[in-house]
């Protein structure tokens, strides 16, 4: 499994649709802010576990462990910001406000509004592994190679892209490669 299939399958469908909703903006720009989104806050936790923050990130896991997709609906319609807010403290650090710039550059929303569907998807991102972690039985190694395979693929990352660009004053350019993949899925549609 990789992103793609993450966000182009029932659980992505919902996140568009609750996102939508809660900023009031139309379907194409949910996707796209979706879809640069979920990348970038994977590619972040990778990130962080590269760096030594795997027990941490385990441990947060105990926390969000997957029972917030038991009621997706639910909880899209009314969203824990201040759950997303700390996990996002976490994970983006001093770099929040740089990463929702460059996200809302490429969906065309602003960096308030990106703001919000961080806060709003982080929460899912963390119970999407929690729900892995307990499934499988991950250990820091096993979530690491969770990460790592749900984050790469042979034209590289647009999470990792936009993660770059923040790091090195937006000097890199993002390229097609996954997020290529994840929007031509999204908006051309599995015919």
């Amino acid at each position: 499994m990789d992103l793609t299939d993450l966000l182009q399958g029932a659980l992505g469908n919902q996140m568009v649709e609750g996102i939508k909703g809660q900023l009031g903006i139309d379907e194409s720009q949910a996707k796209s802010a979706v879809s640069a989104a979920i990348p970038v806050l994977m590619s972040a936790l990778n990130k962080n576990v590269q760096e030594g923050g795997g027990a941490s990130l385990l441990n947060a896991l105990n926390k969000h462990d997957g029972s917030i997709l038991e009621n997706l609906g639910g909880f899209l319609s009314s969203p824990d910001l201040s759950d997303g807010a700390g996990i996002l403290s976490h994970v983006l650090g001093g770099k929040q406000s740089q990463v929702e710039n460059s996200i809302g550059k490429s969906s065309g929303l602003s960096s308030a509004q990106i703001g919000k569907i961080l806060m709003i998807l982080a929460p899912i991102v963390m119970g999407y592994l929690g729900n892995q972690k307990k499934k499988s039985g991950l250990d820091e190694g096993g979530l690491g190679d969770l990460l790592g395979s749900l984050t790469s693929d042979s034209g590289g990352s647009v999470g990792m892209d936009i993660l770059e660009q923040v790091l090195s004053s937006g000097n890199k350019s993002s390229g097609g490669g996954l997020m290529g993949k994840i929007l031509g899925g999204l908006f051309g549609g599995k015919k």
